[in-house]
This record gives structure tokens, C-alpha cells and sequence, in this order.
């Protein structure tokens, strides 16, 4: 019997922006200038956040972080898009996103200096946020899981659940689609391919194409974004959204985009990348794109930059205040964890470790 074809497959990119600001305007989401302007501002309090992040890390105030410079579009237009009743469930690369679903800033601050007390949201349970998931691609599981609740509950709201490129080389990456898929559950996957998984580039990790195809295999859409073009990022995330909402089942998006500084804090970029790489991304920021934008429309200007800027600092010092100014967390409540029930060994190390504290910090 000759060979016949039992289907064929396409992935599209999606593009809203170009690098210069210019707009396809058959393809501008239905969004006003004023909200233009909002996504605009949260991307900005996301980059000054994250530089004020490092130089608080390089001065030993905070510990190792991830910084989102350069990938401020693809959280923050996802997370801009969602309803309220929808599930943010990120990694540990998403601060804009973070952010702009009501997570005060203090809370990285916290979590990045040792602090589990970052990961408590000020809405408690309805703000529907998850806790910074350091180990890649567990956290999708997670989503798939709440998407399965909520269909059983028949809750009209979905998932939104982000990760890196490298975390497509996982195991839960793979088993997560193929639940959610199977389940039709209400998911949306958001890939930030930003071409390195630490150190390895994207084409030691797989030969495919694109990322969005592995959409296919598991009998889902998959979308390729300009990630670095917040309209587009919302665009994309909103339409899976309706998807979801609809009963119509999950979707992956692969958002490309850039990490333009290191992996995290711990981590030397200058000895698997080249600085052309980085020049040549530099052209593509997100931030610099949506700004020419908005002045092309008439509505940004240098003074509302000025002001803008002004006002993002104060709200990022007066976090940082009140981050430094809080003194009640117990120095040895890691050792409280170790065990449900106290152990010798544990409480002799308890005490040596309390024994080196100075007073200050011993007693708050």
C-alpha cells in the first residue's frame, strides 16, 4: 500500500511590533492608550526594580536572584491579559508579571534575601498567585493540576503558567502538556525562549524548529510570539485565554525573547556569549519598542518619562525601606522545618548557630 499523509501541521508568529515601535494595526489588540501606557509603566518599574535588585545583591544586602531585564514584555502583557479568577503560576524570571497581579515588590526583596515570608501575598489564597518555583519545570504540574480543579468545579477562569526554554528539556514540561491536553484542561503555557538555559544555547537542547511545535505532538495549538513585543505577548494571551474560558483546552505559546543579563547573580554570561549577541538583542528592547510607540501616537513625551521615572524610584526605595526595616522573622526558623517532631542533632545545631549570631540580629 502506498504511503498517504493523515495530517499536516503549521505554526504562525506573531508580531504586533517591530523594533522601531511601528504597528501592524490589523493585528493592535483592543486596548485604549491609557492601558498602552499602563503596560508601558509596569514594564519600566520591572527593569528599575530588577537594577535596583543587583545593586542590592552586589552589596550583599539580598542574596542571588534572577534578573527579567530584557524579558519584562513577555510576564508583564501575559499577566495583563488574565482576569481576575485566573492562576499565575511562574517560575522565577517573571517580576513584571508578578508585579502587575499585585504582588508588592517588598516580596522579592524578602524571598531573595532568605526569607520564605516573601512568598505570602497580601491577598491571601484569592489572589491566585503561586509561590517563586526555583526547581524547572515543577512548577507546571502544579498548573495543570489547578487548571483539572477548576474544570472540575466548572469555574469559568484558566491557568496561566510560565517557563524558561531550558525547561523544555524536562520531564514535567512534557508530562504537563500531555495532561493538559489530554484533560483539555484550561491552561495556558507560556515558553520564554530567551535562547540560553543557563549556559547552553538553544540549539544543543533540541533540533526542532521552533518551540511551539512541541505544542503538536500533544494535540494542542502552539503559537510562536515576538516576546519582546508586549502588545503581541498580550495579544496571544488573552486569545488562548478564550480559548481556555471556552472549553477548548490549553495552549503553548513561545515567547522569543532575551535575558540580557545573567542567568542569575551567581552566574559569568561573558563566558558563553558574545557581546555582538547581546548588541544585537540591545535593538530589540521591549521597552525602548512600546515607547517609540506611544510618542509615534502622540501620547509620551520626555516629560511624562522624567515624571514617570521620579515616581518609580520613590516606590522602589520606599520598598527597600521597609524591607530593611523589618526585624521580626526568628534567625533559626529554617531549623524548626527540618523534622516534624525536634531531633537532638538538629537543636545542637540550632544552638551553635544561634551561639555566632551577634546580639542585634539575635534578638531582632
Amino acid at each position: 500500500m502506498p504511503l498517504k499523509v493523515i495530517d499536516q501541521f503549521e505554526v504562525s508568529r506573531l508580531q504586533v511590533l517591530d523594533e522601531q515601535g511601528q504597528a501592524d494595526t490589523a493585528l493592535l489588540p483592543d486596548l485604549a492608550n491609557e492601558q498602552m501606557i499602563e503596560l508601558y509603566r509596569w514594564m519600566t518599574l520591572a527593569r528599575e526594580a530588577d537594577q535596583r535588585m543587583l545593586k542590592l545583591q552586589r552589596q550583599g544586602r539580598i542574596g542571588t536572584f534572577a534578573p527579567c531585564t530584557g524579558q519584562e514584555a513577555t510576564s508583564v502583557g501575559a499577566a495583563y491579559a488574565m482576569g481576575k479568577r485566573d492562576w499565575f503560576v511562574g517560575a522565577f524570571r517573571e517580576l513584571g508579571g508578578r508585579l502587575v497581579r499585585g504582588e508588592p515588590f517588598v516580596n522579592a526583596l524578602l524571598f531573595h534575601a532568605g526569607y520564605e515570608e516573601g512568598n505570602l501575598q497580601p491577598g491571601g489564597v484569592e489572589q491566585r498567585l503561586l509561590p517563586f518555583s526555583i526547581i524547572v519545570a515543577a512548577q507546571l504540574l502544579h498548573a495543570v493540576g489547578i487548571g483539572y480543579a477548576m474544570q472540575l468545579r466548572k469555574e469559568n477562569s484558566a491557568v496561566v503558567a510560565f517557563c524558561g526554554d531550558g525547561a523544555t528539556s524536562e520531564g514535567d514540561f512534557h508530562e504537563a502538556l500531555n495532561f493538559a491536553a489530554v484533560w483539555q484542561a484550561p491552561v495556558v503555557f507560556v515558553v520564554q525562549n530567551n535562547q540560553w538555559a543557563i549556559s547552553i544555547p538553544r540549539r544543543k537542547q533540541t533540533r526542532s524548529a521552533t518551540l511551539a511545535q512541541k505544542a503538536i505532538a500533544y494535540g494542542m495549538p502552539g503559537l510562536q510570539v515576538d516576546g519582546n513585543d508586549v502588545l503581541a505577548m498580550y495579544r496571544a494571551t488573552r486569545e488562548a485565554l478564550q480559548r481556555a474560558y471556552r472549553g477548548q483546552g490549553p495552549t503553548l505559546i513561545e515567547a522569543e525573547t532575551y535575558r540580557m543579563m545573567m542567568h542569575t547573580t551567581a552566574d559569568d554570561p561573558t563566558r558563553y556569549r558574545t557581546d555582538d549577541e547581546v548588541a544585537g538583542w540591545q535593538k530589540k528592547d521591549p521597552l525602548i519598542r512600546l515607547r517609540r510607540f506611544l510618542e509615534q501616537r502622540g501620547v509620551w513625551s520626555e516629560a511624562q518619562q522624567g515624571a514617570l521615572d521620579a515616581e518609580i524610584k520613590q516606590q522602589i526605595e520606599r520598598s527597600v525601606v521597609e524591607f530593611e526595616g523589618r526585624h521580626e522573622f526568628k534567625p533559626d526558623a529554617p531549623f524548626d522545618h527540618v523534622f516534624a517532631t525536634p531531633h537532638p542533632s538538629i537543636e545542637e545545631q540550632r544552638q551553635r548557630f544561634l551561639a555566632d549570631l551577634p546580639p542585634e540580629v539575635k534578638h531582632g
